[in-house]
């Protein structure tokens, strides 16, 4: 009785599938591209998005200026499924021929890489409706072209605005919709971020060190923004607060996290403290942790070439629990395994892979053929999009690290010198076993508390850890 059910449901669904497109099997087998952006509609219809990449790609390459607000509305729901990066690849004067904001959105992204920023406003520009999915994330990068062209007033505004969007839309959504959701909040956060980045980059610190408080320790990002947070203090001369929120990298829950500066920083603030031996200490762990790793990191790298496979095969078999014994691609692969692009390009690939299973109940003929070509083509082009960010991804990260080299051998340098002219000008160093820290030198703001510990380290302490010690600087 049940093989009789399950093979009931099986034909069905083959037969709703092939009733589903019967009018994209008309539409193809007439031979006529001009139609193609009708194929895709009717593969939009029935949640093959995928599918319908290289029949909307092909349309808009064949076809002259797109004067048709359907065609426009079926690149909105593809792009919107697939991601901005699989038309991203297209030349710029081939998606020059839509109006559909979606595309505006792509075409002022690729502006903004090659610092055309007048050229990204002007993308920009045309009205977006507050409930169109590219709408919070068009608002973030309109905030941003802002922000880097010195009109920051102006950005703040627009990231303001950024956060009511995002929240508005979240409001509406189904929590099944949890990619979607996943987006959109972490697009609101970077908008909050946007705000106190406005107002470092102006020297407003005191600002910038309030305004970071308004992103919840909750948010996807929190982790990443300690960093800035960490380099606001400093500029602040708050070296206390400084090592408080690089300190907090150390908790286990963020064991993931790869970001050599992060030491170049700590090294620093016991430098302008005047703590010699901890600077001189943590430069001498530095060493330790990644010299050795980083030319063997460099090297793996370099020998995976161009396989964007490879690439991609990395951070999924990291995910699954295989451990790389070099711990500074150890690390990288956890984070990038984290980031919200990979998460993006990812699950729009995975969503990908649903849809071979819907072809299977296809009847075999020229439509079925072309549809399991495009889904093969665009799928690998999404694996290859992915294998190419990590690749990114993992070349920044020898940069920076490589970076972090130069920093940490100026700062042993600096100590070295700062330390004989100490001794020059008989200056008394520290004395051993002397107290250390002192409450008399915390400084805290309206939105910061002071905990009193036994030894505690509570989840809702992260990132309000604070140093106490006293300068020795003479």
């Amino acid at each position: 009785m049940k093989k009789s059910y399950l093979l009931l449901f099986l034909l069905t669904v083959g037969m709703n599938a092939e009733a589903s497109i019967s009018g994209a099997r008309k539409l193809y087998q007439s031979g006529d591209k001009s139609r193609y952006a009708q194929v895709a509609a009717e593969l939009v219809q029935e949640k093959m998005y995928f599918s319908a990449v290289p029949f909307i790609k092909e349309y808009l390459s064949s076809t002259g200026r797109v004067n048709d607000a359907a065609v426009d509305k079926v690149l909105d729901d593809v792009i919107t499924q697939v991601g901005v990066k699989q038309f991203e690849v297209l030349p710029e004067n081939i998606l020059q021929k839509s109006n559909a904001p979606t595309v505006r959105y792509i075409l002022a992204k690729k502006a903004f890489r090659l610092k055309k920023y007048d050229q990204a406003l002007k993308y920009l520009d045309r009205k977006i409706e507050d409930w169109h999915p590219v709408k919070p994330f068009a608002l973030l990068l309109e905030a941003s072209t802002y922000a880097v062209s010195k009109r920051e007033d102006k950005a703040v505004g627009i990231f303001r605005a950024c956060i009511d969007v995002a929240d508005s839309q979240i409001s509406k959504l189904d929590a099944k919709e949890k990619d979607r959701i996943r987006q959109l909040r972490i697009t609101r956060d970077y908008c909050v971020v946007g705000i106190p980045r406005v107002q470092f980059a102006t020297t407003k610190f005191e600002e910038a060190n309030s305004s970071y408080l308004d992103l919840p320790k909750s948010s996807y990002i929190w982790p990443e923004i300690l960093f800035e947070e960490a380099w606001n203090s400093f500029y602040l001369k708050d070296y206390n607060r400084t090592l408080g929120k690089l300190v907090t990298y150390k908790a286990p829950v963020f064991d993931y996290t790869f970001n050599p500066e992060i030491e170049v920083l700590k090294a620093l603030s016991y430098m302008e403290l005047c703590l010699w031996d901890d600077s001189k200490k943590v430069v001498e762990e530095f060493y330790t942790t990644y010299e050795k790793d980083n030319v063997s990191y460099k090297k793996f790298i370099d020998s995976l070439g161009k396989d964007y496979r490879q690439y991609y095969l990395l951070v999924k078999d990291r995910a699954e629990g295989k451990y790389r014994e070099n711990k500074i691609l150890s690390t990288a692969l956890a984070q990038i395994g984290r980031d919200p692009a990979y998460l993006e390009l990812y699950s729009s690939f995975n969503n990908g892979r649903d849809e071979i299973e819907r072809l299977k109940s296809l009847p075999n003929d020229s439509l079925k053929a072309a549809l399991n070509d495009n889904l093969r083509e665009a799928l690998s082009l999404q694996r290859n999009l992915i294998g190419s960010y990590i690749r990114g991804q993992l070349q920044l990260y020898a940069a920076q690290v490589t970076r972090s080299f130069e920093d940490m051998s100026y700062i042993s340098l600096e100590v070295l010198s700062k330390r004989k002219t100490e001794l020059y000008d008989d200056v008394s160093l520290r004395e051993p076993g002397r107290a250390r820290g002192n409450v008399a030198h915390l400084r805290r703001t309206d939105k910061q508390y002071f905990w009193t510990f036994n030894g505690e380290f509570w989840a809702d302490e992260l990132g309000d850890y604070v140093f106490s010690l006293k300068s020795e600087c003479k």
